[in-house]
């Protein structure tokens, strides 16, 4: 995360939206600072699209305040407010050049020619679209409209970028290089980017911090490994990548250990980190990601009677490329994830109705009490 001082550039606070009888937004309160490259993320239908049309102008909310740089812009109309936005169908003008395109805003605006002719130019050359100037969007590769798009944003030169599912309709190797160039000019520019994404990957891969939103709450904001790596709810723990679940009790506390003994109906009595305050008796959730669980084959490990070491079959494997996912039911009837990374080209010795076993660290446990 950017580290930054003084107040936010960005304050929403208490800020509601209605849609007849549905809250699109309910009671939200966000700082985002100057600089910050921020992701708000959530399934369809959380609220994060409309959250978005707010800071740009085109919804009002019902309560709350939006304050930018210390002026509340909650009722000041799009064109009036130092912030632009980058539609997820690029909303280009089909009849327009290249040029016309990253033009249109500045002459609204009534910048004197040569001024709009400087900004255009800089903004070609910012996003490499030199030699195609004259092209109309038609004529351009689906990655060369996405440039188009955000050179357009960028040429007023606006305090905020807002991005709405930007990269969504590029192929998956586009995505990826296209998410790195705007990370790039991101820092070059020096600007707050604020970008709605369903795809986690991306929100990781680009955020110095992420907001998760569900029902028009924002249910945790944090920087992508702390979000990763301590989820602060079981919902939160199940939207977030792959994860394995586990309901249990607290039996046991272990406090000069800092240590955390829960035992479960379906995976017996597992040792976790107190990272967390909890009572003995507590009903908690477990949760542990596929890649910190370790996976031997037999169930010599597991008769050992090690901390968290378990045995069971396995029941599927999963080959994607860098990684295979592995699915084991312990004899204890939980079925749990594995993931391994395919460090050898060759493969590994495991197959499907093999006995194996499983074991984590306590460390690698999360302990979720909501």
């Amino acid at each position: 995360m950017i580290a930054k001082s003084g107040a936010p550039l960005l304050r929403i606070a208490s800020v509601v939206k209605r849609f007849g009888g549905v809250t699109a937004v309910d009671d939200l309160s966000l700082d985002i600072a100057a600089g910050e490259f921020f992701a708000l993320l959530g399934p369809s239908g959380c609220g994060k699209t409309t959250l978005l049309r707010m800071l740009a102008g085109f919804e009002t909310p019902d309560a709350g305040a939006i304050h930018l740089d210390g002026q509340d812009i909650a009722h000041v109309m799009p064109h009036e407010r130092p912030v632009n936005m980058m539609f997820q169908n690029y909303a280009l003008f089909p009849h327009l050049s290249v040029e016309g395109n990253i033009s249109f805003g500045l002459k609204r605006a009534g910048l004197p020619k040569d001024e709009i002719a400087s900004r255009v130019a800089e903004m070609i050359a910012l996003v490499r679209l030199e030699g195609l100037q004259t092209r109309r969007p038609d004529q351009l590769s689906g990655g060369q409209r996405q440039r188009v798009a955000l050179a357009r944003s960028l040429a007023r030169r606006p305090q905020v970028l807002l991005l709405d599912e930007p990269l969504g309709a590029l192929d998956k190797k586009l995505r990826e290089s296209t998410q790195s160039e705007l990370m790039e000019l991101q820092r070059r520019l020096g600007m707050t980017f604020i970008i709605v994404t369903h795809d986690q990957e991306e929100a990781m891969t680009v955020a110095d911090r992420i907001g998760v939103m569900d029902k028009g709450r924002l249910v945790q904001v944090a920087p992508p490994r702390e979000l990763y790596e301590a989820p602060n709810s079981r919902w939160v723990a199940g939207f977030v990548g792959d994860i394995n679940l586990i309901e249990g009790r607290v039996t046991a506390i272990h406090r000069d250990l800092d240590r955390v003994v829960v035992t479960t109906s379906q995976a017996g009595v597992t040792v976790a980190a107190r990272t967390q305050v909890v009572s003995t008796g507590d009903a908690v959730c477990l949760a542990i990601r596929p890649e910190k669980i370790t996976l031997t084959a037999g169930d010599e490990a597991a008769g050992a009677g090690g901390t968290n070491s378990f045995a069971g079959v396995l029941t599927d494997i999963n080959y994607i490329g860098g990684l295979s996912m592995y699915r084991v039911r312990l004899d204890s009837g939980a079925m749990l994830k594995v993931a391994r990374a395919n460090a050898r080209r060759t493969g590994d010795r495991f197959a499907s109705g093999q006995r194996v076993s499983l074991s984590f660290a306590p460390e690698d446990v999360v302990v979720l009490d909501r």
